[in-house]
């Protein structure tokens, strides 16, 4: 029988995106208005919304908070504030989804561990397959060259 050592070990596959529980206190929304198509509506109703994240609230093992900051890159403040910004529909519920979704998206793959490379060696066999086929090539392009009418 196996024993189980998963609790050793960090997880490889992480979370999905709909297990994520993000804390409500940890988030602070603001409505601007949006930008492009949209006609009057974009002039009279700010529907983009600007989520700010205080990432220390979520309460993120220390390796998963540097996968985060990594994957976020511009998005995350000196402060420790994640910055989003939806603006992709027409109404602010939908930006506000849109937001909310595309944060859990980030926390969820900055849980994934990335896997360690583990360093290879091509077999002997497959070395002299690789000189081999290099001297048949060489061959091939020693009877080219230029027509000589003797």
């Amino acid at each position: 029988m196996k024993s189980d050592d998963s609790a050793d070990k960090p997880s490889g596959g992480g979370i999905g995106p709909e297990s994520v529980i993000i804390p409500e206190d940890a988030l602070s929304e603001t409505f601007l208005a949006a930008t492009g198509p949209g006609g009057q509506n974009v002039n009279k109703v700010a529907t983009a919304v600007q989520l700010r994240v205080d990432v220390f609230r979520l309460g993120l093992h220390p390796d998963v908070y540097e996968r985060l900051k990594r994957i976020a890159g511009s998005r995350m403040t000196g402060g420790g504030e994640l910055l989003i910004t939806a603006r992709r529909f027409r109404t602010q519920e939908a930006n506000r989804t849109d937001a909310r979704r595309r944060l859990a998206e980030m926390i969820a793959a900055a849980h994934i561990f990335p896997r360690k490379r583990k360093a290879t060696r091509p077999s002997r066999a497959a070395k002299a397959e690789r000189v081999e086929n290099k001297r048949q090539r060489s061959a091939v392009k020693k009877t080219r060259g230029k027509v000589t009418f003797d």
